[in-house]
């Protein structure tokens, strides 16, 4: 099925019984898609904002079993995600690639613990597609780590893992979904469910946000996909329920290139409060960031807390030679993981399961959360196995390990078009065919009028937003150079939407505000981001 909004209203208007429908537009959400739709289950998802806008586009953009989880005893997890990393690197080459990182080690009892940590690590992965682990000299260390500082050093574990582009990912996976029949549809926002008169949830009633239009739609299966947001669906179905999620925020700043130079992504295992710290190159710039900061609330737009970005500034500044301070941050954001809530209240996240979690409510409403991105097709195969094996559905074998995800068939563009996989060559054709979306949208920058282009006519792309935050990742890289960029894209989308200026007004308005967040203040200084786009 063409991957376009329009296509998929139409569906909607003419189709009002489905066999899944399914809540959440995230990793979860849209893995469960693919599965429902590949096993040849008629499937409907539905996401109040646009796909992965959440949790799913922030990331640390890793695909990995989780070296802390060995260390915590989380043995079965670790081998599961594994496994999942490796068929992310079979199914999504053009998104997922092998990264190596290395571990400074400081002390002896630490480099012995590490070493033989990732021996097992290599153990549980197999042949597995990524490279083995291996002890460092300080030499070696320093040579593929330039910027390290070398006091105290006494050399480092080398161990590889993956890197993908997380919201990229999401919008292939939905593009794959739709190949196989899925009806996928952003901003459209759920408002109730509907019961027969047994009390079984059998239906949603859903609110186009863009045209005011709600609709009434039905199901033999509803599935509730929304990560931090579950609760909120579940308080549909049985007001006054103990929350199931205890959301866990994640910091992010993104730096040059200078402050990590070379390949290789730095792993700190255990910070000074007993958290992970990594600095990842990714896209030409370094992404450095932190977990487990609990939260009692959940936002569709976290913010970074001041306390944590001083304190990925302090705990980076320990490792590298050259120490980053607060004018050097390109853009600064949020992620919430949705974790598995406890039993009792607690303090920490650290200690809460990282595995997914299934729950079958009275009302037969599914809900799956937890979880991470890189186990998002094993937690979407358990999930409908569960309507199956609750009798909502007939029996159909998974088929996704085998799934390639859109745009790894044929993939070989590398450089800037690399993230469109086998699309990259139709985004060219696209600059040949109309010559004046050959041209660049800023002088200072690499994306030309022709990729904006290609999102909204293919990508689903409906907001200035969409396109330099999710499609491309401008915004999550340098937020000044989002800001500038925006202007051309709103002319571009108000021609090919058909909009009126009035629209792109508004749409520069809430970008900018937006903007506002991902770059952060100077001190108390209010005017700070303001300076910051008009210097970039």
């Amino acid at each position: 099925m063409e991957f376009n909004r329009a296509t998929f209203i139409k569906q909607i208007d003419q189709q009002e019984n489905w066999d899944i429908i399914i809540i959440g537009g995230g990793a979860t959400g849209l893995g469960t898609a693919l599965d429902a739709a590949s096993r040849g289950y008629s499937t409907l998802l539905l996401e109040q904002h646009d796909f992965a806008k959440g949790t799913s586009s922030r990331s640390t953009k890793l695909v990995h079993g989780g070296v802390r989880y060995l260390a915590q005893g989380d043995i079965s997890l670790v081998y599961e995600a594994l496994h999942e990393r490796g068929l992310l690197l079979k199914n999504a080459p053009h998104l997922v690639h092998d990264q190596e990182f290395i571990i400074p080690c400081y002390h002896w009892r630490l480099k012995l613990m590490y070493q033989f940590g990732l021996k097992f690590y290599d153990l549980l992965a197999g042949n597995s597609g990524f490279r083995k682990s291996s002890f460092l000299t300080i030499q070696q260390v320093l040579k593929a780590i330039p910027g390290l500082s070398a006091e105290n050093l006494i050399g480092g574990i080398r161990y590889s893992d993956g890197q993908f582009d997380d919201s990229r990912l999401a919008i292939n996976l939905a593009q794959t979904a739709a190949e196989y029949g899925g009806v996928m549809i952003n901003y459209m926002q759920v408002d109730a469910l509907s019961k027969n008169r047994d009390g079984a949830v059998n239906g949603v009633k859903a609110r186009d946000l863009e045209t005011g239009l709600t609709y009434q739609l039905y199901a033999k299966t509803i599935i509730n996909a929304t990560g931090v947001f579950v609760d909120a669906i579940l308080k549909m179905d049985k007001p006054g329920g103990r929350a199931l999620v205890r959301p866990s925020q994640g910091a992010h700043i993104v730096l040059d290139k200078s402050f990590l130079q070379g390949n290789v992504a730095l792993m700190i295992p255990k910070t000074a409060d007993g958290r992970v710290l990594f600095a990842v190159p990714w896209h030409g710039k370094v992404l450095v960031g932190t977990t487990d900061t609990p939260l009692d609330a959940c936002t569709l737009e976290p913010r970074p807390m001041t306390e944590e970005i001083d304190f990925i500034l302090n705990t980076a500044g320990k490792y590298l030679v050259k120490k980053p301070v607060h004018a050097d941050i390109l853009s600064a954001f949020a992620g919430l993981r949705p974790l598995a809530a406890p039993g009792k209240n607690t303090h920490s996240t650290k200690e809460i399961s990282r595995s997914h979690k299934l729950i079958v409510s009275d009302s037969g409403l599914i809900t799956i959360t937890g979880g991470k991105w890189t186990t998002y097709r094993k937690m979407a195969e358990d999930t409908i196995n569960r309507a199956i094996a609750l009798g909502q559905q007939p029996s159909a074998k998974c088929i996704t390990e085998e799934v390639k995800i859109h745009g790894a068939e044929g993939a070989k563009d590398t450089g800037h078009f690399a993230i469109y996989g086998a699309d990259a060559s139709l985004v060219r054709k696209l600059m040949k065919n109309e010559p004046e979306l050959a041209g660049a949208l800023h002088p200072d920058f690499q994306m030309v009028k022709a990729e904006v282009v290609w999102m909204i006519r293919h990508e689903m792309a409906r907001t200035i937003e969409d396109v330099l935050a999710r499609r491309s990742r401008i915004l999550f890289l340098n937020a000044a150079a989002a800001a500038k960029l925006a202007p051309a894209v709103a002319e571009l989308m108000v021609q090919e939407l058909n909009k009126s200026e009035s629209w792109a007004t508004a749409q520069l308005v809430d970008f900018n505000a937006l903007v506002q967040q991902y770059l952060l203040k100077d001190g108390t200084q209010e005017g700070a981001y303001y300076k910051k786009i008009t210097s970039a």
